[in-house]
């Protein structure tokens, strides 16, 4: 079983990129890795430690301020570009894991390797914590800033399959990222989307409004990218901006110091449970004919061994053919 991973794409590459695969390694007895990046930089890194390690060169790295197309097209031997042609070109690579560029990772997925028959686009899907004892995913949250109703049905499928996976749960509850609950509420966009996913073959519970988003009573929420990024964003601002007051507060108040202490525990806990990242890893980006797994640039080795660690998970439990069951079905039911 090997994975392939860019190991210059991220803020913190190669190191913790790099350390991060050495990570799974250890974990994971039957993995191989492919590091692909400047050669001498990976080897001074591994020192040594290369046992079922295979690194492929490549000079060149894609940055944020490259235009992601133009990237893929013009830097063919960049890390990441590369990291895509050895998934696409070799069968016994069963994913791809990256904390570059998220526009380029989106245009080297569409451009390299394709989209699964049936599936109008691929979508981001990272995982936030809920209030109760259950987390929420939210499809899509970047990749696909226009979208069309039959964009958000299939964004539902998947992420439906997705979460199923994940969570080993049969039916995942399903919403409809909305203004209000009624059935006639929102956009065009909403209101066309809403009588597709109410006949889909998932388990729609209707819209919801974004406050609903981290309540616990929503497993999958669907969106259009824009939409679900400006949640997405808004909510991780909001978690960072109460932990900031919370801090500023304990560290104002003597009794406030003293009380912590006490908390210390408590509050660990809660840094855990938000700190989504550290357990889930990356965000796949669902509808690519191979799995790709896209990191949080700013990720550290722990979040790069949880993507590793998910890829293997998602491919294992068969999530391709799951969604390509589900876009049969679905059109069956059309047909029918």
């Amino acid at each position: 079983m090997k994975i392939v991973v860019d190991a210059f794409g991220g803020d913190n590459a190669p190191l913790e990129i790099v350390e991060g695969a050495l990570l799974a390694l250890k974990q994971f007895k039957d993995l191989e890795v492919i590091l692909c990046g400047k050669e001498e930089i990976i080897t001074k890194i591994l020192n040594g430690r290369n046992e079922r390690v295979e690194i492929v060169n490549a000079d060149e790295v894609i940055t944020n301020d490259d235009h992601p197309t133009e990237a893929i097209r013009h830097k063919p031997n960049s890390s990441l570009v590369v990291a895509y042609d050895v998934l696409k070109n070799r069968e016994d690579v069963i994913g791809l894991v990256s904390a570059g560029s998220t526009g380029a990772v989106l245009a080297g997925a569409i451009m390299k390797i394709g989209r699964i028959k049936g599936i109008s686009r691929p979508a981001l899907a990272p995982i936030l914590p809920t209030k109760k004892d259950s987390d929420v995913i939210i499809i899509d949250s970047g990749a696909n800033i226009d979208c069309k109703p039959i964009n958000l049905l299939h964004f539902a499928l998947m992420g439906s399959a997705y979460y199923s996976i994940v969570y080993n749960k049969k039916e995942p509850r399903v919403a409809l990222l909305n203004n209000g609950a009624e059935e006639e509420k929102g956009n065009e966009l909403a209101k066309e989307t809403y009588p597709l996913l109410k006949n889909a073959p998932i388990n729609f519970i209707g819209n919801k409004e974004g406050g609903d988003f981290m309540s616990g009573d929503v497993d999958v929420m669907v969106a259009d990218g824009f939409a679900g990024n400006a949640l997405l964003k808004g909510t991780e601002g909001a978690v960072g901006a109460v932990i900031s007051i919370l801090k500023k507060s304990i560290k104002a108040h003597f009794l406030s110091k003293i009380g912590y202490l006490f908390m210390k525990k408590t509050f660990k806990d809660i840094k855990d449970r938000v700190d989504i990242l550290s357990k889930h890893g990356g965000s796949p980006l669902l509808g690519c004919k191979k799995l790709i797994v896209k990191n949080h640039g700013s990720c550290k080795r722990n979040n790069i061994l949880a993507s590793i660690e998910k890829t293997i998970i998602l491919h294992e439990n068969h999530l391709n053919q799951r969604i390509e069951e589900a876009i049969n079905k679905l059109n069956s039911q059309e047909n029918a």
